[in-house]
């Protein structure tokens, strides 16, 4: 004889049945699934931290090459804006080596800017030069080759060597000949500075030289 259950006992066992459900625990791949998302999102979160950091790094790496080139040129501004025409105050030659120019300029001047002491004793020649960094590599250093103007030796072993900005490629420098009206690539006149210096770097950090016009006059021509 088949008895038919009374509603209340299906709905206690449909209850029952749920319960056993949701007491189950997860599956194999449901646990998976929920390791592989989460490793996908820490992947995603780690290369967006990696590509901001470096992104961080670059920019201060920039701001600070770029602040070396400003301060260069702070510094030729305010030592060239300073000589006096005449008795050699300044004269240039243009130079390449393996096909990098390394143009040079030297000027006169006593302790200030140009050579970054207040307590040098005379005049000294500065030289604004490259040289190497070092005798094994092709690495090449802009800055300032010193020497007293009344050193009577042929070794010059109290010259010194000011280094400004490591790493460059290149050094080419040109004047403005006011009487010629036009750029030139040397400076001879020991008695007539030019009215107007272009100093132009290679770099080895960025693509596009660094060029600067330096005016010789405090007052625009």
């Amino acid at each position: 004889m088949f008895i038919v259950p009374a509603n209340s006992e299906i709905a206690d066992c449909g209850l029952r049945i749920a319960e056993r459900r949701n007491r189950r625990g997860f599956t194999l791949l449901e646990v998976t699934l929920a390791v592989a998302i989460l490793g996908l999102m820490s992947l995603a979160v780690y290369r967006f931290v990696q590509s901001n950091m470096m992104s961080l790094r670059i920019s201060s790496e920039t701001t600070a090459a770029d602040a070396r080139y400003t301060g260069l040129h702070d510094l030729l501004e305010s030592q060239w804006q300073s000589l006096a025409p005449g008795n050699g105050a300044m004269t240039g030659d243009p130079a390449k080596l393996n096909d990098r120019p390394r143009d040079e300029i030297r000027w006169i001047c006593g302790a200030g800017p140009g050579l970054l002491t207040r307590y040098a004793p005379g005049d000294f020649f500065v030289w604004l030069r490259l040289q190497p960094s070092d005798k094994n590599n092709n690495q090449l250093d802009l800055g300032l080759l010193r020497r007293q103007r009344d050193d009577p030796g042929l070794v010059h072993e109290h010259d010194s060597w000011v280094p400004l900005i490591k790493n460059v490629d290149s050094l080419r420098i040109k004047y403005f000949d006011p009487r010629l009206n036009i750029w030139v690539d040397s400076w001879t006149d020991t008695l007539l500075l030019p009215r107007l210096v272009k100093v132009v770097v290679g770099r080895t950090d960025a693509s596009v030289a660094w060029e600067a016009i330096i005016p010789l006059g405090r007052t625009p021509y």
